[in-house]
């Protein structure tokens, strides 16, 4: 089902609700900034693996400058 942004669909949809409540609150914080573009629970679960993959890039990255 499509939603009108992250907010509509956490509020209508137990199911993402739940799995939006179970993620650490950071992560909760960055979807929020997304809030516009997320419309149904696969582009919630799409935003999440894009997340992790960026900080997991960002991590690499400052693991080979710093050592």
């Amino acid at each position: 089902m499509y939603y009108n942004d992250l907010q509509d669909l956490i509020y209508n949809s137990s199911s993402s609700r739940k799995y939006f409540l179970s993620l650490p609150i950071p992560m909760q914080i960055t979807l929020h900034e997304r809030n516009d573009y997320i419309h149904t629970s696969a582009g919630l679960h799409a935003h999440v693996e894009a997340i992790e993959r960026y900080n997991h890039a960002v991590e690499i990255s400052e693991s080979i400058q710093v050592g």
